[in-house]
C-alpha cells in the first residue's frame, strides 16, 4: 500500500513543481508502476481523507489553493489558441532544408501556458546537418521572418535521425517525450518512439501518442538545396557550425553531432531533486508512522 502512496505523490509533486493540479486519470499517467484502477481510486481517496492530498472537483494537488484550479482552467483554455499558431509555424518550419520532423513539447505540450516562450519545439533532422538546420531556423528568426509572434516560440531540443534515442535517460526526460505532440514527421516519430521505449522504466500506464502527426511531403526548392549540400562540402559546414555555435558553452547539457538541448543553469537537475525532496518530506512521516 505504500508503494502506491508514494507513487500518487510523486506524480503529483512533480506538476505541483509548477502549480498544476492534475485529474485522476493524469496522475495514474503518470504513475512509476502498474496498478489495478479499483486499487488507485481507493488509495487516492484515502490520500485525500488523511489531507495528504486535496481535492477540488476532478482536479487534486497537494496545496490546499482553490485558486490553482483557477489558474489551471484559464492556462488550458490560452493553450487552445496557442496550439493553433503552433500548428501554422509548423507548417512553415517543415518546409525548411533537413527539418523531418516537427512536436510540439514543454509546457504547452502539458496543456498549459506559462511564461514569454509558450511554445517550445521539438526538431528531429536530417543525418548529419543538424547544425545546419538549426542554424537556418535561427537565421530567419533573427530576420523576424515571424513578425512579434516569434517571440513566443523557441526551438529548444534537436536531434537527428542518426541519433533518436535521447541519451539522457531520467524521470524528466521520460515525461517529456511521452507528453511530446508531434505534428510533422509521422513515419519519423514511430521510430523515435520506438528508439525511446525505456521511457516505459518511468512511466508504465503513458503510451506516446502518433496520431497528430502529419507525414512530411517533399517541395522543390527544399530538396535543390539538400541536393547543393550533400556532399563533403555539406558536412564540413554543419561540423564547423556546431564548433562555433557550442564554442565557450560549457553549461550546454546536450551539444553534440547529433543531439542539441540547452540547459545553461542545470535546470534538469536542480528540478529532480527538488521533486525528491518534495516526495521525501510528505512521506517521510508517513514511512516512520509505519514503524512504530
Amino acid at each position: 500500500m505504500f508503494k502506491i502512496k508514494e507513487d500518487i505523490i510523486s506524480a503529483l509533486a512533480y506538476f505541483d513543481m509548477f502549480d498544476y493540479p492534475l485529474m485522476g486519470r493524469e496522475i495514474y499517467l503518470f504513475l512509476k508502476n502498474r496498478y489495478p484502477q479499483y486499487q488507485f481510486d481507493d488509495t487516492l481517496q484515502c490520500l485525500v481523507l488523511n489531507e495528504l492530498v486535496y481535492r477540488f472537483d476532478k482536479f487534486y494537488s497537494l496545496k490546499n489553493d482553490p485558486l490553482l484550479i483557477t489558474r489551471r482552467v484559464n492556462s488550458n483554455k490560452k493553450a487552445i489558441e496557442m496550439m493553433n499558431f503552433a500548428g501554422k509555424l509548423s507548417n512553415v518550419l517543415i518546409k525548411f532544408p533537413y527539418i523531418r520532423g516537427i512536436a510540439v513539447s514543454g509546457a504547452l505540450s502539458k496543456n498549459f501556458i506559462n511564461g514569454d516562450k509558450d511554445i517550445q519545439l521539438f526538431i528531429i533532422t536530417a543525418k548529419n546537418r543538424l547544425w545546419i538546420a538549426r542554424s537556418l531556423i535561427s537565421i530567419i528568426k533573427k530576420l523576424r521572418f515571424f513578425g512579434a509572434k516569434q517571440n513566443h516560440f523557441c526551438t529548444h531540443y534537436y536531434i537527428d535521425e542518426e541519433q533518436l534515442e535521447v541519451p539522457e535517460k531520467t524521470l524528466y526526460t521520460a515525461i517529456e517525450i511521452v507528453t511530446l505532440i508531434p505534428l510533422h514527421g509521422d513515419a519519423l516519430f514511430e521510430r523515435f518512439y520506438t528508439a525511446n521505449t525505456w521511457t516505459g522504466e518511468y512511466l508504465p500506464n503513458k503510451i506516446m501518442r502518433l496520431s497528430s502527426a502529419k507525414p512530411v511531403k517533399s517541395s522543390f526548392i527544399k530538396s535543390a538545396f539538400e541536393m547543393i549540400f550533400d556532399n563533403p562540402l555539406g558536412n564540413a559546414i554543419d561540423a564547423l557550425l556546431m564548433k562555433l555555435i557550442t564554442k565557450g558553452q560549457q553549461s550546454k547539457a546536450l551539444a553534440n553531432k547529433h543531439c542539441f538541448m540547452p540547459d545553461t543553469k542545470g535546470f534538469q537537475t536542480k528540478l529532480l531533486l527538488k521533486h525528491e525532496t518534495r516526495v521525501f518530506d510528505i512521506l517521510h512521516p508517513i514511512a516512520a508512522g509505519a514503524r512504530h
